[in-house]
Parts: C-alpha cells; sequence; structure tokens
C-alpha cells in the first residue's frame, strides 16, 4: 500500500531529490504490470500524422488507452476521446487535467523537481524507477522519450496486445511543440530501431504510422 506525506514533506522531499520518500507514494512496478495482464492496450503517441488519420474508434475500442503528457488530442476521428492511463514528464496545469480526464497518472521522468502534488497523490500512482530509466538512456545512447519508455514498460506486461498510434519518430514532429528533432535530447532514430527489434520478436506489437 503507497504511504502519504504532507504537502510540506513532498515538498522537501522532491526539492533535496530524497527519492525513498518519493517512491512510497507510487505502486509497485509490478502491480501496476499486474492490472495489464489480458488486456488489448493502445499508446497514443503526439505525432502530428496522427491527426490526419481516423484511428480515434479504434483507440478507444482498446481495454486500456494511455496517452503521453499534454495528450493533446485535435479531433475525436483521430485520436479517440478516451484516456485511462496519461504517462507524464511534464508539469499538467489543472484545465489540461480537467480535459484529459485520466484515470491513472505514472511519472515517468527522471526530473522529479517536476513532480507536482496532486499528481503524486493521486489514486493508483506510478513512479518509474530511476534505474529503469538509466538502463535504457544506455540502451538508446540518449535520453529516452515518454513514450520509449512506456513501450519498454509496457512489453514487460503480460498484456495481450499493444497496439502503437501516433509514434513516427519525429517525421511529422509533434502536436505538443515546434521544436525539430535537432532541438530535443532524443535519438529518434534508436527509438524507432527499438520499436523495430521489439516487433520483430513480440507478435502482441502493431504500429499503426497510417
Amino acid at each position: 500500500m503507497p504511504r502519504t506525506l504532507s504537502p510540506l514533506a513532498f515538498l522537501i522531499a522532491r526539492t533535496l531529490r530524497r527519492e525513498a520518500p518519493l517512491a512510497a507514494l507510487s505502486v509497485p512496478q509490478e502491480a501496476l504490470l499486474a492490472d495489464l495482464a489480458g488486456k488489448r492496450v493502445a499508446l497514443v503517441g503526439n505525432a502530428r500524422a496522427l491527426a490526419e488519420t481516423q484511428h480515434g474508434a479504434a483507440i478507444d475500442g482498446h481495454d486500456l488507452v494511455v496517452r503521453i503528457n499534454r495528450a493533446p488530442m485535435p479531433a475525436a476521428e483521430s485520436h479517440g476521446r478516451r484516456t485511462d492511463w496519461l504517462a507524464l514528464a511534464t508539469s499538467l496545469p489543472p484545465a489540461e487535467r480537467a480535459r484529459i480526464g485520466a484515470g491513472r497518472y505514472l511519472w515517468m521522468s527522471h526530473k522529479r523537481k517536476r513532480l507536482d502534488y496532486a499528481t503524486a497523490t493521486s489514486p493508483g500512482f506510478y513512479l518509474h524507477p530511476l534505474a529503469d530509466y538509466a538502463a535504457l538512456k544506455t540502451r538508446l545512447g540518449a535520453q529516452p522519450t515518454t513514450g520509449a519508455m512506456m513501450i519498454d514498460l509496457l512489453a514487460r506486461s503480460d498484456l495481450t496486445a499493444l497496439s502503437l498510434y501516433g509514434f513516427d519518430f519525429f517525421a511529422s514532429l509533434s502536436l505538443s511543440g515546434s521544436r525539430s528533432a535537432e532541438k530535443v535530447p532524443h535519438d529518434f532514430a534508436a527509438e524507432a530501431a527499438m520499436v523495430e527489434a521489439l516487433k520483430a520478436r513480440d507478435s502482441r506489437i502493431t504500429l499503426h504510422n497510417s
């Protein structure tokens, strides 16, 4: 059972980078992965190209819909409406929290100082271990995106199917910002290769890029 912290104790732990009190707020990774067993999961990335598709109904038809960061949803036809889990590496203003309406929050970033109290004390909160982040960073040779961390995490579970939408590895840039690939600290070629390797050995994973 996750512990609780007062707002002041949380602020102190976050500011001083005390990992143990923050990790105590999280459900164990094993429990999170167990919640995925037998489920058909849609992971929705933020590639601009997704807005040109009609994948919305298919996305919402999954047992679990996971979105990323500010989760732009310009149209239900392309993006669907549901958000069961939201994987975060950025702060989330109250208005965005209300718009997205996630049932569960996963903090994936190694930057703990960005984590807010509302997220950290929400039901089912999950804090991604720093060791997992570091291991994936070593494999990719660069800081992993939130999407790459989620793909790596979800693939470890006993889910039935993992459908990836809105992942073109920055070919069409992102709906959530205007930066080019050269201005972000990620290696998108390495992430694309990681996904291709996962698909080759795991038939549960499907990439929908058109």
